[in-house]
């Protein structure tokens, strides 16, 4: 399955030196999922040649509106382009109301259902479920409320093992494999004993998204060991207390989680716009955790098996 990201904008606050504010997309496979939609996403996504109608899924992390004043925009976009199949919204339960009015004060009926979900919970909670992967959603803490987000592909079947595999051997007996069971004689006895004609499955990746947020340790337990962590890392160390006055974090702070989690790679965004370059931000982080890595707008990050 195909599993990767695509950064559609990094900043914090307003647009600022070539940067948009906060969106990334999520492909797996067909499956597209937008998180967070910042002002200009739909600009973003026309400049990556996304098709709007193969989103059909939008995580939106908090109601600041460098997070989510691009999102009626781009739903009315949708609208003009005669959409037909469902879009639907994750996020905290004011936004529902908001979308309500602007949609009722422009007198729009949209050509398509959208279907809108309340984030209005603790711990970690399983929020979508496809086939292929579950997305779920935790709190942050950044003042007003807040959710991060866990997407994680399910377990994957085993693998025939196409050298052993006997001309003979029935497709039931082929599924019985994959599924991770021997199969068996009539009398009990093993006829293709599972780990001779199968391979273990390969593992399942995951990404964790952390917008704006304070430190947080409470958060190490969802994000442990994913492949691939975005945390929030506004200011350097010198910059500290106002990371803590205005709920957010520094690049040490966010290096701190990823190492403590166990993570296999960090991702840094959301830049205050006092950083014409945010390099500084990956300099500090990576003398704790070496693998951090800055996000740069239009990039493609795949999550390799």
């Amino acid at each position: 399955m195909t599993f990767q990201l695509k950064i559609l904008g990094n900043n914090s606050a307003i647009p600022a030196h070539d940067r948009n504010q906060t969106s990334q997309l999520l492909q797996l496979d067909s499956q597209y999922i937008l998180i967070d939609c910042g002002e200009g996403t739909q600009l973003q996504l026309a400049r990556q040649n996304i098709r709007l109608g193969r989103i059909r899924t939008i995580l939106i992390s908090h109601l600041h509106g460098d997070h989510y004043f691009g999102l009626i925009g781009l739903i009315s976009t949708m609208h003009l382009f005669h959409r037909k199949h469902k879009l639907t919204v994750f996020a905290p339960p004011d936004l529902e109301k908001i979308l309500e009015l602007q949609l009722k004060a422009s007198e729009t009926e949209l050509s398509f259902p959208l279907k809108f979900v309340s984030l209005n919970h603790d711990g970690l909670k399983e929020i979508h479920k496809e086939e292929q992967f579950a997305v779920h959603a935790f709190p942050l803490e950044h003042g007003i409320q807040c959710y991060g987000f866990l997407i994680k592909e399910n377990p994957k079947q085993w693998r025939i093992n196409k050298e052993k595999l006997p001309k003979d051997i029935l497709i039931r007996e082929i599924v019985k494999l994959k599924s991770g069971n021997s199969v068996l004689h009539e009398d009990g006895t093993e006829k293709y004993p599972l780990k001779e004609y199968a391979l273990p499955p390969r593992p399942s990746r995951s990404y964790a998204y952390c917008s704006d947020t304070r430190y947080n340790e409470e958060i190490i337990p969802y994000v442990k060991q994913v492949d691939l962590l975005y945390h929030e890392a506004t200011f350097t160390d010198e910059m500290e207390d106002r990371a803590a006055l205005t709920h957010h974090s520094t690049a040490t702070q966010a290096a701190t989680i990823a190492k403590k989690a166990g993570v296999r790679k960090l991702l840094l965004g959301h830049y205050s716009t006092r950083y014409k370059d945010p390099s500084p931000l990956q300099v500090e982080a990576r003398k704790l955790f070496k693998e951090t890595y800055l996000t740069h707008e239009g990039e493609t990050i795949c999550l390799k098996e």
